[in-house]
């Protein structure tokens, strides 16, 4: 084997490797790595040690530690894992005045030291025709005062008609995410140290094609464990408010015009159902039954009649002769 084609197949065994390792390969990929590198001949490439294996990651819950020739270790298995919990609330209450309530509560998200996501508020019209405000906000505030606020904003309220809290534990994957970060950045310093040592220009581009993977991978991973750093450390709230005017009938010294006025438009639907029911069968049902019935009985009165008809002229003309 020549030279070049040497150095080719080392650099492409250690970039391979590399990217096993990165992308969660154990002993045995560094294991692959070493041979690729231990193979005789000159290289000019100056090769970069193995990839040590993190020297602490966490497995199936456990933290291990391989410094010492592998092994889980007690120590750091006996300390516990801090949970990634991403916690949310809905909250549906009624409230006097919903925009006066709307602004108090943009104003205890930044009391504690949140921020509004959105708000928004609206006209809605009831059966009787008159028409109530109705506001929804949504905001973020950190995790360990979601509670607190949820109990400042019912105790504001007349009624609360609906509250949820939901909570998604993502340790799991937040831990792997972890893992997969440190054995790419080790990757992608490696293949640093590669490239920097390579002098062929086809050396070169081929490990930096590599590095721009790891790269993009990186930055996804990043964003990932951000999304669910921000999540976890702020929860999101989100409440509806709505009049009282809405849930409680209109009343007049005990008398409910409201409640009169929906009687008698479900009594006006159901008589005209009625009506409209009968005009259905009417159409549908009994005139063709009453077709069916009657075309015989008519035919019959015709022939009778013609039958009559013609005696009657007969009893006349002998009558005229005699």
């Amino acid at each position: 084997m020549s030279k070049s084609k040497l150095s080719r197949a080392i650099l492409s065994g250690a970039v391979a490797a590399l990217v096993l390792v990165a992308c969660g390969g154990g002993d045995e990929s560094q294991e692959t790595m070493v041979e690729y590198i231990a193979v005789e001949g000159e290289s000019d490439i100056a090769m970069a040690a193995p990839m040590a294996a993190p020297a602490e990651s966490l497995v199936a819950g456990r933290a291990f530690d391989d410094t010492d020739g592998g092994g889980f270790n007690e120590e750091l298995n006996a300390q516990s894992v801090d949970r990634i919990v991403i916690k949310n609330a809905d909250l549906s209450v009624v409230v006097e005045d919903p925009a006066a309530s709307m602004d108090a509560i943009s104003v205890l998200a930044e009391e504690m030291d949140g921020y509004v996501v959105s708000s928004n508020l609206y006209q809605t019209y009831l059966d009787s025709g008159v028409e109530v405000p109705e506001a929804n906000i949504t905001f973020r505030i950190p995790a360990e005062m979601l509670l607190e606020a949820l109990e400042q904003i019912e105790s504001d309220a007349n009624e609360v008609l609906s509250k949820n809290i939901s909570g998604q534990d993502v340790t799991r994957e937040y831990t792997d995410l972890q893992s997969r970060l440190r054995n790419l950045n080790n990757a992608e310093e490696q293949l640093r140290e590669i490239m920097a040592s390579a002098f062929k220009t086809e050396d070169v581009l081929a490990v930096y094609h590599q590095l721009s993977q790891i790269t993009q991978e990186i930055e996804m991973i990043n964003g990932q464990i951000q999304y669910f750093d921000q999540a976890s450390a702020l929860s999101a709230i989100s409440v509806t408010l709505i009049a009282v005017e809405t849930v409680e009938p209109l009343t007049i010294g005990g008398w409910e015009p409201v409640g009169i006025a929906k009687d008698a438009v479900q009594a006006l639907i159901t008589t005209l159902q009625g009506l409209v029911n009968a005009v259905i069968w009417l159409a549908l049902y009994l005139l063709p039954t009453l077709v069916v019935i009657l075309i015989p009985f008519w035919l019959l009165w015709r022939v009778i009649k013609a039958f009559l008809g013609r005696r009657r002229k007969k009893v006349v003309e002998a009558e005229s002769k005699s």
